[in-house]
């Protein structure tokens, strides 16, 4: 398959999708097999009314993490909120591992105050006490900051649940298509649309600093390169070459896009001073280069290549353009995404004709496939390096899931009605 096919086939997938609406929900599919045993006692909220329940959204987004397994309110012989009511035989007798407790306040500005412990039932200590605070209208903030700081506290990973996904979702009426980039809560709450279009929409991807994102959309009539500010939504046309405008990526100091550009006539990687607007041509080679990916140190840029024959992963070093091929394995390795450390690869990669997101470690050579299913595509790794999103097929729907790098994880995002595509994970939004 060369890679002006793949081009082809991403756009009438684009194509397939139902009369709908295309709001996210959450079905885990596989969890880890000795999941973590914890409690979330209901916070006490000291008479005050809001607008979400705090317990519900952390209990989500741990469930959601397949590593811990909730103990259900019903089942509880008491509902401590702070640590001195905790009676530790009980909550053993439930098997449980932690037990979450807490109490809600309201400060002088109108704020509300979280104070929230998290305790070892085996040890019988208080493994931390913190307060995170937020506004009234932030309140689900609040709760995935709780969840975020509960998953570090006991994996020793940064947690997730407070960043963000991009993605795109196609809505059909009759012969009209409509697309929406759409930005979401990494749970798929609070969806808010970037962009409407009549024309196709691609390649959602995140500035370093998470407030602003790069596209490519065909309002023009040909695909062009914009960015635009999620805060202001005030956008900017950043290229409208003749020819192939794509896959914009950002450096991780933010200050300069890499990208695919066919201006000069074959399919080739620029790089974009986004401050001056200089452009600079990375590559000469015949082949079709596409896909570029920043690595971490800011040094490299991982790209897809068919200049050996076949689709495959290649490496270009900025100070001398030198190139490497990185993929060996399978006919087909596409869509690189690095995790945070650099040393894990995802990427969509082909083995007896089926297209599986896999993950290659750099270092050991070791490559692990993520997925069963088919047509499984543009896979993002998540600021922590333990989870991927990707975009796949269930029941004939375009559906975002997401998957742990060693594939002990499974969650689907399916839409509630209608195909979604193309997800980009933010980086740490605080």
């Amino acid at each position: 398959m060369t890679l002006i096919r793949q081009f082809s086939i991403l756009l009438i997938a684009l194509f397939i999708a139902s009369n709908a609406h295309s709001e996210l929900v959450i079905r885990v599919t596989e969890g880890n097999d000795k999941p973590t045993v914890i409690a979330m006692s209901p916070f006490d909220l000291n008479g005050l009314k809001i607008n979400e329940n705090i317990v519900d959204i952390v209990e989500s987004d741990l469930r959601r993490s397949g590593l811990f397994k909730l103990i259900p309110q019903e089942d509880m012989l008491a509902f401590p909120s702070s640590p001195n009511d905790v009676y530790y035989r009980d909550w053993r007798l439930l098997g449980t591992e932690y037990l979450v407790v807490g109490s809600l306040s309201v400060l002088t500005d109108g704020r509300y105050e979280l104070e929230f412990s998290l305790l070892s039932i085996n040890s019988q200590k208080i493994q931390f006490t913190h307060k995170v605070r937020s506004s009234a209208s932030k309140i689900r903030d609040l709760a995935h900051s709780v969840s975020d700081k509960i998953y570090q506290s006991i994996t020793g990973i940064r947690g997730v649940f407070s960043t963000r996904l991009a993605y795109v979702s196609v809505i059909r009426e009759g012969d009209d298509f409509t697309y929406r980039l759409q930005v979401a809560d990494a749970d798929g709450a609070r969806e808010s649309l970037m962009l409407e279009s009549k024309q196709p929409i691609m390649s959602p991807n995140w500035s370093p600093d998470g407030k602003e994102l790069a596209y490519v959309s065909f309002e023009t009539g040909r695909p062009a390169i914009f960015k635009q500010n999620l805060a202001t939504a005030t956008r900017e046309q950043l290229t409208n070459f003749k020819g192939l405008n794509g896959a914009p990526s950002w450096s991780p100091d933010g200050k300069t896009l890499a990208l695919v550009l066919s201006k000069d006539g074959n399919p080739e990687l620029y790089s974009l001073e986004l401050d001056s607007g200089k452009l600079t041509r990375l590559t000469r080679h015949f082949a079709i280069d596409t896909e570029p990916a920043w690595m971490p140190d800011g040094k490299h840029i991982l790209f897809t290549s068919d200049r050996g024959g076949t689709p495959q992963i290649y490496k270009l070093k900025l100070a001398d353009r030198s190139v490497e091929r990185i993929t060996f394995q399978g006919n087909y390795n596409a869509r690189a995404s690095i995790a945070p450390d650099g040393r894990t690869m995802a990427m969509v990669h082909r083995s007896s004709n089926v297209f599986h997101i896999a993950a290659l470690d750099l270092k050991t050579r070791r490559l692990i496939e993520l997925t069963e299913t088919t047509l499984d595509e543009s896979p993002s790794v998540a600021p922590n390096g333990a989870m991927l999103m990707y975009a796949t097929k269930y029941k004939d729907k375009g559906i975002l899931a997401a998957v742990s790098v060693d594939a002990g994880v499974k969650y689907n995002l399916p839409a509630k009605l209608g195909d979604v595509r193309e997800p980009a994970w933010s980086p740490f939004l605080r």
